[in-house]
């Protein structure tokens, strides 16, 4: 990835992975910043600089740790190493929460955060799985930080229970000869290739994300799919039947046979209107007014019977493309 200058808390450079950072891209500018989630020439930026906001690389230490309680894959959803990212879907849950300001931050207190997540496993009466990758794509911010390669292999000698994690991108070879203990569970994000294209900007093809699950499942890893978000566009019938027969195609029997899958249907919001608007004028819209409704402040959501409709077609079509594979959920 390439970035255009790097704002930092000057606090990042008292750890390891700071120092690390400083002389990776000693080239580029640093502007020191107070506070990270409070840049305030990026807030007064205009939404069509959302794109090049993105190259600007921000770092720093996390402060928050509140675990938040999920019933799906992970028993808590755990703020880790990163948040944003420099890919750019245009429904990117991110921009409800930080607006434009979704560009990529890294924080390199990392050994702070697993050994607080080591201790609250310890901690539990049942061995508990941790969901660190709800604010990033991990195996994209790997690539700079070599994070997932620390925390694997740590918490596969010193953790109880479970880490999982989500992705759209295909670089996972400084992961596949790890020693895990399967212990890490690897779930790939796959939608139709006319979707990525137009949609989920800067992010791995289909064909690569397929390969990629592929291969870790290979090295031992439990591995999983989301389809997600699910967007009902024109022809997204077709568009998804595609997408399972080609998965079908593509899998390989070991994954086939041990994969699970979760189903997740887009939610949209103005925000994402606003900006996708202004920064990306060609890409489609996402907002349907005849198939979404109002979900709380601003956002939208497909109606409960367009919902039912959706769930009813997925859970015949992978049951007759791809057999017997478990679908986790569909929400």
């Amino acid at each position: 990835m390439r970035f255009d200058a790097v704002y930092y808390k000057p606090d990042s450079l008292d750890y390891p992975l700071g120092k690390k950072l400083k002389e990776q891209f000693g080239s580029l500018p640093w502007i020191p910043i107070e506070s990270h989630n409070a840049i305030q020439e990026m807030r007064d930026k205009p939404n069509s600089e959302f794109g090049r906001m993105k190259r600007n690389l921000i770092i720093g230490t996390r402060k928050t740790h509140k675990y938040v309680e999920n019933h799906k894959v992970s028993d808590y959803l755990v703020p880790y190493t990163s948040s944003g990212c420099t890919a750019m879907c245009l429904y990117c849950y991110l921009v409800c929460n930080y607006n434009k300001c979704a560009y990529l931050r890294l924080f390199v207190n990392r050994e702070q955060m697993l050994d607080r997540l080591i201790r609250q496993g310890e901690k539990s009466s049942s061995p508990l799985t941790f969901e660190i990758g709800s604010n990033s794509d991990l195996i994209l911010e790997n690539t700079i930080t070599g994070n997932l390669e620390y925390t694997i292999s740590r918490f596969a000698h010193e953790g109880r229970g479970k880490l999982t994690f989500p992705t759209k991108f295909d670089m996972v070879e400084p992961l596949l000869d790890l020693e895990h203990r399967g212990k890490i569970i690897f779930r790939m994000s796959v939608n139709p290739q006319p979707l990525i294209q137009k949609v989920e900007l800067g992010t791995s093809s289909l064909r690569q994300r397929i390969d990629a699950v592929n291969r870790m499942c290979a090295a031992g890893y439990p591995c999983g799919l989301l389809i997600a978000p699910v967007m009902l566009t024109e022809g997204w019938r077709e568009l998804y039947t595609g997408l399972l027969e080609e998965l079908n195609e593509g899998l390989s029997g070991q994954m086939k046979k041990q994969m699970f899958i979760e189903i997740i249907l887009m939610t949209y919001s103005y925000i994402h209107r606003a900006i996708n608007g202004d920064a990306f004028p060609q890409a489609p819209d996402l907002y349907d007014k005849e198939l979404m409704t109002g979900r709380g402040r601003g956002r939208y959501c497909y109606r409960a019977e367009v919902r039912a409709e959706a769930e009813a077609f997925f859970r015949t079509e992978v049951k007759r493309i791809l057999g017997d594979v478990h679908i986790l959920y569909i929400s």
